[in-house]
């Protein structure tokens, strides 16, 4: 699968597993409640991690362990729901997380540019192309 990352079309080196599922090989990406009940197993994996967050979860209950997550997925559940945009914005400006902020899950083309503009650098968007026009469409901000 392709995803958007820093502006260009790339191909996805993460897996996403469910919580149930076993721990493979590869960079790996699991869900918060996961990562807090198995956190001490999941740091001896070899590879990248990441975590996944939804729009419920509370970004600061990763502050002490953004040091050791190379991915944090934001998965929009419905696009009228702004609180990925808060999300994005607190990992970046308070918690100064410099790891790949990545959107995922039903969100339209056009959030893309204001969830950039928050501190997400990659999309997995269900329609590729037309976010990464829309991405690439504005080139001025007016606030």
């Amino acid at each position: 699968m392709q995803i958007i990352k820093d502006y260009k079309i790339i191909e996805n080196q993460w897996m996403y597993l469910d919580d149930d599922a076993p721990v493979i090989s590869g960079d790996i990406c699991v869900s918060l409640a996961r990562w807090q009940a198995e956190k001490e197993k999941l740091l001896t994996h070899n590879e990248n991690l990441g975590v996944r967050l939804s729009s419920t979860d509370d970004v600061s209950v990763l502050a002490n362990d953004l040091q050791y997550l190379a991915l944090i997925e934001l998965h929009v559940v419905d696009f009228a729901d702004g609180r990925s945009f808060s999300q994005a914005y607190l990992l970046r400006n308070r918690y100064r997380y410099e790891g790949e902020i990545r959107s995922v899950g039903n969100y339209l083309a056009d959030q893309a540019f204001y969830l950039a503009r928050v501190g997400v650098n990659a999309f997995a968007p269900e329609n590729l192309s037309q976010t990464h026009a829309t991405l690439n469409d504005f080139t001025v901000f007016y606030q």
